[in-house]
Parts: C-alpha cells; sequence; structure tokens
C-alpha cells in the first residue's frame, strides 16, 4: 500500500481518516485520488465543500469527510500550514482520537505512542489471554497499558506497522495463521484454545429501520433538491424532498393526492412514476428508499424557498449511494 512507510503527515493522516469504516481494497482508490486533487494541506483546505464530497462520495461516514475540511483549515490558520508535531496537539484537531494521533505521531515523527486498533486488540487480546471487553472502560485502559508496554521505544513507527499487519495478515479475525506462527509458543489463548473467542466485545449493535420517500418535484427541466445538515446521516450531501415515515407505506392514487395536498399544497401533478422500494445497509441502520417522480406546472408557494436546479447539474451534486443508485442510468 503506498501510505507504508509513509512520513509525510498530511498523507499519513489522509489515509487513516479513509480507512476509518473502509476496507483497504476500497479505500486504496479515495486516497490516490484525494492526492491527485488536493496534493497538499493548503490546496485541500482551499477546496470547496462541494467538490471535496463529491470526490468522496460512495466512502460513507461523511462526518470524516466534513472532519477532514475542517481539520484542513484549522492547520493553515491555526499552525501557519505545518502539521503539528506534538501527540497532545494531533490529538486537538478535529476527527483524530488516540489511534490517528498515535499513528501519525510515530510514523512521521517516530515518537513514542502505541497504535490500538482492531488488529492490535485481536493480536494483545490472544497472545495474553486477555478477556476484558475492548469497547468497556476497563478493557480499554488494560489494552492502552499492555499496549505501552510492549511498544519498542527506540523504534516505534516500524513496531506500530509491524503489530497491525501482523493483525491484518496472522493474527485474522477468521482463520488466523496459528500453526508456524512466531508467536505460537507464547499465545495463551492458542495454549487454551481459545483463539475463536478473543477479543471480546460488551456491546452489540442493534440496528434499526428507517423508511425514506422521496419526492422528485419536477417543474420544466428543475427539480428540487435540498442539502442534508444536523447530526443525523449523510449531513452535507444533497437529497430530494423528503419524507421520513415512522413506518413503511404503501402509496396508493388516493393516498399520494391526499398527502400532496395536505402537506405541501400540491393539488395539480402529473405521476411519472413510484420506483420499487431499494435499501442501503448503514452500521446501526437500514435505510428503505423509494422514490416518487412528479411533473409539476410551477413551483408550489409552499416550496418557492427550497433551492431547485437543472436536472443536468445533478451530476456535479454529491448524493448518498441510495439516490446515486437510483441516478443511474438502467
Amino acid at each position: 500500500m503506498p501510505w507504508k512507510g509513509e512520513k509525510d503527515p498530511y498523507r499519513i493522516w489522509l489515509s487513516e481518516v479513509i480507512l476509518q469504516q473502509t476496507r483497504v481494497e476500497q479505500g486504496l482508490g479515495y486516497y490516490e485520488r484525494f492526492l491527485a486533487r488536493f496534493p497538499s494541506i493548503e490546496i485541500l483546505a482551499a477546496a470547496k465543500e462541494d467538490s471535496v464530497f463529491k470526490l468522496w462520495e460512495g466512502l460513507g461516514y461523511y462526518s470524516r469527510c466534513r472532519n477532514l475540511l475542517e481539520t484542513a483549515r484549522t492547520i493553515m490558520n491555526e499552525y501557519n500550514g505545518v502539521f503539528p508535531q506534538r501527540y497532545d496537539e494531533i490529538l486537538k484537531l478535529k476527527g483524530v482520537g488516540p489511534y490517528i494521533a498515535a499513528a501519525i505521531a510515530s510514523f512521521a515523527y517516530n515518537l513514542p505512542h502505541a497504535v490500538l486498533d482492531g488488529n492490535v486488540f485481536r493480536v494483545l487480546s490472544r497472545i495474553y489471554g486477555i478477556n476484558k471487553p475492548v469497547d468497556s472502560t476497563e478493557g480499554k485502559k488494560t489494552f492502552r497499558s499492555v499496549a505501552e508496554e510492549n511498544l519498542d521505544r527506540s523504534n516505534p513507527g516500524l513496531y506500530n506497522q509491524a503489530i497491525m499487519d501482523f493483525g491484518a495478515t496472522v493474527c485474522k479475525p477468521i482463520s488466523p495463521c496459528c500453526d508456524g506462527c512466531v508467536m505460537e509458543s507464547i499465545c495463551v489463548a492458542r495454549k487454551h484454545n481459545t483463539v475463536n473467542q478473543l477479543p471480546v466485545k460488551e456491546k452489540s449493535i442493534v440496528k434499526k429501520q428507517r423508511w425514506f420517500y422521496y419526492f422528485l418535484l419536477q417543474v420544466e427541466n428543475r427539480v428540487l433538491i435540498q442539502r442534508r445538515n444536523g447530526t443525523d446521516i449523510w449531513c452535507g450531501l444533497h437529497e430530494f424532498y423528503l419524507y421520513e415515515s415512522p413506518t413503511a407505506m404503501e402509496w396508493t392514487d388516493r393516498k399520494l393526492r391526499s398527502w400532496l395536498n395536505n402537506h405541501l399544497g400540491i393539488r395539480d401533478y402529473t405521476l411519472y412514476y413510484m420506483s420499487e422500494r431499494s435499501t442501503q445497509q448503514l452500521t446501526h441502520q437500514k435505510i428503505n428508499g423509494q422514490f416518487i417522480s412528479l411533473g409539476l406546472e410551477e413551483i408550489p408557494a409552499s416550496l418557492k424557498d427550497h433551492a431547485w436546479v437543472s436536472i443536468n447539474s445533478l451530476r456535479k451534486l454529491a448524493f448518498p449511494a441510495l439516490i446515486n443508485q437510483h441516478l443511474k442510468p438502467h
């Protein structure tokens, strides 16, 4: 991978942010495209938000993208464009937690800070037979202590990379390569046959379902769009007019006409189509989406304050994957 052995803190930071919640195979292309478009912090900080989001499109977890842009601007404004070189200063940056801060500090500046990612948790839990949940307060404290004790302080960057690679290629989550492993003789989990039971997690993710009904409201060659904001999913991305229902809905002609009249004051319209339901699976929730395309004679009074853009300009805007999939030519 191009970021292996990298010393440039900007490139290390970019790769680590992209690889949060993203497989290496998928993240590689984004990393290369980002560097080609934004080769420096200065260029990224000066970029328009829409252009950055468009390049990020498809990676998900868009708060990472917002934090990336905000941090680049912070470094330009508060650090004169120079990436901070102390762990505590790196940790203050938006979207940078202990893991990324340790990675940047050790890889770029060879500072003695141990990384703790999923691979490292797995390696340490198995070798030492630690059955404390990795997502508990006590567990995090224990693993932090063990990680720091094992750190090679004379060469922390190389050590951190090595233990992460070991977890990714040998001490894997499923079907680890225990036979012939260089750590086999001291691995507590191997000795007690608990390899597949470690690491332990305390919390299970409860996934909820949501029902999104998107109205593609078209007046001549213009369509209504809006930008998502707040702290919900897809913040900063664009979407069509959205009605989120607490339960699944079956749209009959009568129900559709009543809803449009009562909610938007729309009485005259042409129904172009009503799509099949589609889904997008996120980490904590499943989004069920349906698209209803309508032609209107004029912009309704209730929607005059919204943005109406030409249909041809939609390809320049960043949308969630659910909408992009719908917009693709069939």
